[in-house]
């Protein structure tokens, strides 16, 4: 929590300060909106003086020294000082028979729950303001504000880009070969088929329309796309070692591999050219 008050100079009546909130929520949380309560700690209007700061709720009155300016001048040679008054500690007045509750200053502390509603699409550093819920303005002074500032919290299977969502998704060398039908997980909690193309590349990027986070400021929806990781097959045995030869060697004697065969054919001429 954190605050900053702003105040007047002639009046004793003083505005009170804005308190900050920070809230984490997780990813799912801003993509479907949270409605909770949080406890503040605050200073609210004392009920003993109705917020006056005097006891028995009598008002305070001008301070004879300032003359409720809350400031006092006095003459250094040439020049005018002008400094708080020290009487009244700035603020122009004073209560004769200060509140023993709040010791004249019409607030005393108190813990307040406040319920808040998180809107769906917020993002980290989003504020939401809820007006006249900060600390309470001193001898019935207005309130000031409270502001939120959320977090969302990394994922562990999504990353987000504004209203778009990114998914990582691993794919075995034959099924990116052949192609076919994964499914992918959905923020919503749900999952959704996908047609993965014969031949598709490692790093390939699929778009799912309308499948990212909502808008805050409209009904519309981000994207997701997922990213395909081909996974090389690790502790292979003998056999299937042997096998993955036989495959090697046969893609040689045809055009399976375009890029392969590009790279390498250029990889040559540079070699040819470099050593004459």
């Amino acid at each position: 929590m954190g605050g900053s008050s702003r105040r007047g100079s002639s009046s004793s009546s003083r505005r009170g300060s804005d308190l900050r909130y920070n809230m984490s929520i997780s990813l799912e949380e801003a993509y479907k909106g949270k409605s909770t309560t949080i406890t503040v700690p605050s200073s609210v209007k004392c009920e003993q003086c109705s917020g006056t700061g005097g006891k028995d709720g009598t008002q305070p009155s001008s301070c004879p020294t300032c003359g409720g300016m809350g400031k006092v001048r006095a003459q250094q040679g040439f020049f005018t000082v002008e400094r708080t008054c020290p009487t009244c500690s700035g603020k122009g007045q004073m209560n004769k028979n200060p509140c023993r509750f709040c010791s004249g200053s019409g607030t005393t502390q108190k813990n307040k729950n406040l319920s808040v509603n998180i809107p769906a699409g917020v993002e980290t550093g989003t504020r939401i303001r809820l007006t006249g819920e900060g600390e309470a303005g001193s001898q019935n002074g207005p309130a000031g504000d409270l502001y939120i500032f959320t977090e969302v919290l990394n994922h562990a299977i999504f990353q987000r880009e504004g209203a778009n969502l990114f998914c990582q998704i691993p794919i075995s060398m034959v099924s990116a070969t052949l192609g076919g039908d994964i499914e992918a997980p959905t923020l919503d909690g749900g999952k959704t088929r996908v047609k993965v193309p014969a031949g598709i590349q490692s790093g390939k990027q699929l778009r799912l329309r309308g499948k990212g986070m909502p808008n805050i400021r409209g009904s519309s929806y981000g994207d997701l796309y997922i990213e395909l990781n081909i996974e090389t097959p690790v502790n292979l045995n003998e056999n299937q070692k042997d096998l993955l030869r036989e495959f090697e060697k046969s893609l040689q004697e045809t055009a399976n591999n375009p890029k392969y065969s590009n790279f390498f054919s250029k990889v040559k001429s540079f070699w040819e050219k470099n050593s004459n």
